[in-house]
């Protein structure tokens, strides 16, 4: 790699925070789903469907509140709302260690885990205009998930080595559970704190004497721009619907499997593992085809990737085939997760990425809203099909692979118009480039 490829010290500490709370993402999507399935302990169906709806209203709340952090976010004091947020979720997921929350109060503690991650994500990823250049933010951003997916393997393993293999008679799996909790918070907040000291807000607009009455005003202007901005506007719509597939699998992947295929524990939290093995290079190597191709191609190629692997889920009947899903979904998840976010900082304002990335949000979020709760709702539709028919297709999964076709139909048509000219808008608010630096 050239000098000028390697990342700067400062667009490294912007990736740790992806190493951070990526442990969390892993443990959440892993350990997470099966261990509140055995705080249930019901009939066949049921942790399925409380965890699907509990992942809607997290995705609920963000839709409420991400818009709003995000027009916050243009604001200088950035640095400040992304520690508090984070420092909320990472409080969250110690909480959850406690081994006397009935299972409601674990959704509810869960679901303030998760408004805290999603909340500092909308500061955090609205940071990257500040911490590296137009042309380098597609492989900046590439890195961020490359470097969560592998940095999150290490406490994932630790974690997963007490869960699995340590037995009952050394430590007690309540206390191993305790553990895996706190090595996980902690890991998230040590990877918090380098880009908490050392980021400084470079785009931002000036703070209004009443920046909650602005916030609001501001919000509903953004909305009528972004309607405007027809590229980024499409785009929106086509990444709320192929997320979904995408967010889907990823949350419901292991409670699905454990609850409704009783597959082995351990096969598929190994298997997870080996998704973000693999998605590990896919996303570095995303980073650099950035460079050769077109965005679009490759966003393109990530949508169809997921289009063929909802289909094939569809028909996930045997452990080997759930293998072979994990290593296609590693193959293209960090692509997609990655070139999404930078392609959209490519088509918006630099000094107006707090408000949109705070809409970039909200069709995130709702993304997490629509799949989980399609899912949960098809189980429960579908819970008495005769056995004939659920022994060949995956009936509660049809939600997934209509999602993603519509994605990709979406971004074709968002592809064709016009890239926004980014020139223009800061040339007219010329007081944004020349603001200082937040202290």
């Amino acid at each position: 790699m050239s000098q000028s490829n390697k990342l700067t010290s400062l667009e490294k500490k912007w990736v740790l925070y992806d190493v951070g709370n990526s442990a969390w993402v892993l443990f959440a999507s892993t350990i997470l789903p099966i261990y509140f399935s055995s705080l249930v302990q019901g009939q066949d169906g049921v942790a399925t469907t409380l965890w699907g709806y509990a992942s809607s209203i997290v995705a609920l709340i963000a839709l409420f509140i991400c818009p709003i952090f995000g027009t916050l976010a243009d604001f200088s004091g950035k640095r400040k709302f992304f520690f508090g947020f984070a420092l909320l979720g990472i409080c969250g997921c110690a909480i959850l260690s406690l081994p006397i929350l009935t299972p409601i109060i674990f959704l509810i503690f869960y679901i303030l885990t998760e408004v805290g991650l999603s909340s500092s994500c909308v500061f955090y990823d609205s940071m990257l205009t500040d911490v590296t250049t137009d042309d380098r933010v597609h492989n900046v951003s590439a890195n961020g998930y490359a470097w969560g997916y592998i940095g999150s393997c290490i406490p994932f393993l630790v974690c997963l080595l007490l869960v699995l293999v340590v037995p009952n008679e050394v430590i007690a799996m309540k206390w191993r559970m305790i553990a895996a909790f706190i090595i996980t918070a902690a890991w998230w907040l040590c990877f918090t704190l380098p880009i908490f000291k050392s980021y400084e807000q470079k785009h931002y607009l000036p703070k209004p004497a009443h920046p909650v009455k602005e916030t609001f005003s501001r919000l509903g202007q953004i909305f009528k721009e972004i309607k405007q901005n027809k590229k980024a506007f499409l785009f929106l719509l086509a990444f709320f619907l192929y997320i979904n597939g995408t967010s889907t699998i990823i949350k419901m992947a292991t409670v699905y499997g454990e609850d409704m295929l009783h597959f082995e524990t351990t096969q598929l939290l190994l298997a997870l593992l080996l998704t973000q093995i693999v998605a590990f290079p896919s996303a570095i190597l995303m980073g650099k085809l950035s460079k050769k191709f077109e965005d679009k191609w490759l966003i393109l190629v990530c949508i169809s990737g997921y289009v063929a692997v909802s289909l094939f889920a569809l028909f996930l009947k045997f452990e080997w085939q759930f293998w072979l899903l994990a290593v296609v979904v590693g193959m293209f998840q960090g692509g997609i997760q990655a070139m999404s976010r930078s392609y959209f900082t490519r088509i918006i304002p630099s000094e107006k990425s707090g408000e949109y990335f705070g809409i970039y949000d909200i069709f995130a979020k709702g993304a997490a809203t629509l799949g989980p709760a399609l899912v949960s709702t098809f189980t429960l539709i579908f819970s008495n099909v005769p056995t004939t028919v659920s022994a060949v297709m995956n009936l509660e999964l049809i939600p997934i692979p209509l999602l993603t076709i519509a994605g990709l139909v979406m971004f074709i048509i968002a592809a064709k118009h016009p890239t926004f000219q980014k020139e223009e808008t800061i040339a007219e608010e010329p007081a944004t480039e020349n603001a200082q630096s937040e202290e």
